[in-house]
């Protein structure tokens, strides 16, 4: 299952370092972070719950870019 998400980033770099916290996220087969329209597109596992995960994805982003946000 995939989905999209508006965040909040400040810049292209910081974008970069999110979609590597998100791919690195258990619980997400793929993830990519397209920093000109703010949306984050994550493709999760089977057997994972969307909920759960994206608490997990933000954590992660989080501890790269502290002020980022994910609108779920």
């Amino acid at each position: 299952m995939k989905k999209t998400y508006n965040i909040d980033v400040d810049c292209a770099n910081c974008a970069n370092k999110m979609e590597e916290a998100a791919k690195n996220t258990k619980g997400v087969k793929n993830a990519t972070v397209n920093f000109m329209t703010l949306k984050m597109i994550i493709e999760f596992e089977d057997g994972y719950e969307e909920k759960n995960v994206m608490k997990d994805v933000l954590k992660n982003c989080k501890k790269v870019e502290d002020d980022c946000e994910i609108f779920l």
